[in-house]
């Protein structure tokens, strides 16, 4: 058993002596029920990450009461969730009120379906699995304006109206975005894309940087993340679209948008990173790491500090040689992205309606369409020609749009007081 492959073959472990005809429905079942468990853990430690992370920014400790450095914290809030009062406002639809936070979440685990979390780790590697991504993760728009309008709340409907405007807007960049990548592979395959940048990452091509900070970007926005945060805008709209909203149903919102929130880091790092590709170093380095992380951990018993050290010691003996699995790399890069995410939140105020739609139409459109262009030059001529054809236009392209999008001075006012 090797340590890229843990996760297949332990799988195929538990298969592999069933009658041939229930092994598909065997790893279907079990490849469903990870996914099913994984979404809310995922979910519940993203939100801890973000408090740890936005209250470091802010020199405060963040959760620190409930667990060994506040872990547990999750857990607590779930339970108060599940034991909150469900209200539902006097005239408001009582069935689609219900029914909109299920429909926010369904979509956002249904994006893991066709993510690579590493080599031979894609739970279905369809040929459309970009197409597939793109058309999933644009419901969760509909389950926003469903739950605004079905609160019967002005503050739900303004923020309900504002989403489906900001999703709509952004929708258009991050999609063209994803065309040079289409041009480059020729595949809608998640899995074809990862393994086309065996040799290079997109991103350290010009029109590849440029197509993944337009997606990373459009993609905060279209989950709602700050500083694209409309839809909610607690110091305007109470909290927006799920105002009306509380216990366990509130809970589902803050899982979808936490869960798309990951998507798009993920399929960021599918699309440009390299996915799960990374460089061949040596396994024994990470569990060298790990093994300093128990050492050093003062809030840990001491027996499970020893403890620890020792089980990295046996990983290390075992799998040292081996070079760091694929599926490491994946989560590395993944969480890195998420931390920009949060940084960007504990930074950034939110920008005002103006300003995020004119960021879109103004800014992110043509420079898509110009990164069309650049990516055909990179293709079709030869290198360097083709390089540096698609360097000037996008550097050119950028500098125009700045300057075309740079708010003109003010004239100067007289101001005459009566007497």
């Amino acid at each position: 058993m090797s340590l890229d492959q843990l996760f297949v073959d332990a799988k195929w472990a538990l298969i592999r002596k069933l009658p041939e005809g229930l092994i598909p429905w065997a790893s279907m079942l079990i490849t469903i029920g990870v996914i099913g468990a994984l979404a809310p853990l995922i979910m519940m430690y993203l939100t801890w990450i973000e408090r740890k992370v936005i209250a470091r920014m802010q020199n405060r400790f963040g959760p620190t009461r409930v667990g060994i450095y506040g872990l547990m914290q999750p857990l607590a809030d779930g339970l108060k969730m599940l034991i909150k009062e469900d209200i539902v406002p006097r005239g408001a639809d009582p069935l689609l009120h219900r029914l909109a936070p299920v429909l926010a979440v369904v979509p956002a685990i249904l994006l893991f379906a066709v993510i690579p979390f590493g080599r031979n780790m894609a739970a279905v590697d369809l040929n459309v699995g970009l197409l597939y991504f793109l058309a999933v993760g644009s419901v969760g728009s509909y389950a926003i304006f469903m739950g605004g309008w079905a609160s019967r709340s002005k503050f739900s409907v303004l923020g309900a109206m504002r989403s489906v405007a900001q999703l709509i807007s952004y929708e258009v960049p991050s999609v063209l975005s994803v065309v040079g990548v289409m041009m480059v592979v020729g595949s809608l395959s998640l899995v074809d894309i990862v393994e086309a940048q065996a040799k290079g990452w997109f991103v350290f091509t010009p029109w590849g940087f440029v197509a993944c900070l337009i997606f990373f970007l459009s993609g905060i926005a279209e989950v709602n993340r700050t500083p694209f945060d409309m839809p909610e805008a607690e110091s305007e709209l109470v909290a927006g679209f799920h105002t009306e909203y509380s216990g366990m149903k509130f809970a589902l919102w803050y899982m979808g948008e936490f869960l798309e929130a990951f998507a798009v880091c993920a399929l960021t790092v599918t699309l440009f990173l390299g996915g799960w590709q990374g460089p061949l170093i040596a396994s024994w380095l990470l569990v060298f790491i790990l093994a300093i992380v128990f050492a050093t951990a003062k809030l840990l018993h001491p027996v499970i500090r020893a403890l620890g050290v020792l089980l990295m010691g046996g990983l290390a003996i075992r799998f040292g040689s081996e070079p760091i699995p694929s599926w490491v790399w994946f989560l590395i890069k993944t969480y890195a992205l998420v931390f920009v995410l949060v940084w960007l939140r504990g930074t950034f105020p939110r920008l005002r309606i103006d300003q995020l739609m004119g960021f879109a139409w103004k800014f992110l459109l043509p420079l898509a369409l110009v990164n069309i262009l650049a990516v055909g030059f990179w293709v079709l001529l030869p290198f360097p020609t083709g390089a540096i054809l698609s360097v000037v236009l996008l550097v050119m392209s950028v500098g125009c749009l700045i300057r075309l999008n740079h708010p003109v001075a003010l004239e100067p006012r007289t101001y005459i007081l009566a007497d």
